[in-house]
């Protein structure tokens, strides 16, 4: 997987182009620059280890959870299960997310757009939080 070289000269600049790259419930990968993933884990390893859903987060997450280097043009090396859980074949859409990036497979990136497009519009009334962002 390559990053275009506008986020390759940023993860080289914040964190030497190390990144994390772990699972996703939605069926995607989460890509996070070395940093922000030990924020991250923090907030993971304080959360009460006695409630089945934390514990169920803590190892889907930290579990999948794999160290990758950009090399030189910018790309990382995915493991097989990574690239399996996500069903990454050859076409992919990195997506940024603020702190972190989020690789699809391209056809299931367009299923789940076409999905979420269809619940927004379904049930348009938004949360107090998202009242408040103008778009």
């Amino acid at each position: 997987m390559s990053f275009p070289s506008r986020y390759r000269d940023k993860l080289v600049e914040r964190c030497d182009g190390e990144v994390v790259v772990t699972v996703d419930p939605d069926r995607c990968l989460l890509v996070y620059p070395l940093p922000e993933w030990e924020v991250i884990e923090q907030k993971l390893v304080k959360l009460p280890s006695l409630k089945p859903q934390t514990r169920r987060l803590q190892r889907l997450l930290m579990g999948h959870a794999t160290e990758s280097q950009l090399d030189g043009s910018g790309r990382i090396l995915l493991p097989p299960p990574l690239r399996e859980f996500a069903s990454l074949d050859k076409k992919v859409v990195l997506i940024g997310q603020g702190n972190k990036f989020e690789l699809w497979d391209e056809g299931v990136w367009g299923q789940r757009c076409d999905q979420w497009l269809e619940e927004a519009a379904e049930d348009y009334e938004l949360s107090d939080g998202l009242e408040s962002i103008s778009l």
